[in-house]
């Protein structure tokens, strides 16, 4: 009787992703998070959502965890529900901010001054807006959120000149191709994301 010989297969060793293979996936899922923080933006008073619904989801994507955009919307509509009066409050400053520019640019006595002092103002408030998106869950309250971010914003200077630049960023794309602004979006939420975990591990 003939005796068949049966060979072992060796298990299939998995293949592991490159590290530039992985660096360029995160960068596309930026870009990709940055078209759904353009649309979710639509809403005028929504962009604190849009940007914690785009950080949530990118953490989610650095740590190897499941989501996608069903994530991303649920997160959104968690975190509008108090991020719209932050929204508007935000549009408040930001007039406020504009009128004062007018003022300087019309030779208004100190009109100058306090128009530099309101641009300084208002991009910290971006800064510490993003900030607080970046480590928002569903259930934290915008306005603890926005105590935190900051402080943490003036104590992290460096970090703080990081997500500025990122925003800067995005003012030059917008300025030399508008469309190329829309998914530069989602690298402005990664490095708020990133600037808040270098913190986080200081």
């Amino acid at each position: 009787m003939a005796l068949t010989r049966v060979k072992a297969r060796s298990p299939r060793k998995e293949r592991k992703e490159s590290v530039f293979g992985e660096r360029f996936s995160v960068f596309a899922e930026c870009l990709l998070t940055g078209v759904w923080i353009a649309v979710a933006c639509l809403g005028v008073v929504t962009y604190p959502a849009a940007f914690a619904a785009g950080a949530r989801h990118l953490r989610r994507r650095t740590t190897h965890e499941g989501g996608g955009l069903r994530e991303f919307v649920a997160d959104f509509r968690a975190a509008v529900r108090g991020g719209w009066a932050v929204g508007l409050v935000g549009w408040a400053v930001a007039a406020a901010v504009w009128v004062d520019v007018l003022a300087a640019r019309a030779g208004l006595p100190g009109g100058t001054f306090v128009g530099a002092v309101g641009i300084f103002a208002l991009i910290g408030l971006a800064v510490a807006l993003l900030r607080a998106a970046a480590v928002w869950t569903p259930g934290a309250r915008w306005w603890a959120l926005l105590a935190d971010a900051g402080r943490r914003t003036v104590r992290d200077p460096a970090g703080s000149f990081l997500v500025v630049c990122g925003l800067a960023v995005v003012a030059l794309s917008a300025g030399f191709l508008p469309p190329l602004a829309v998914p530069v979006l989602g690298a402005v939420a990664a490095a708020a994301v990133a600037v808040e975990e270098r913190y986080r591990h200081r």
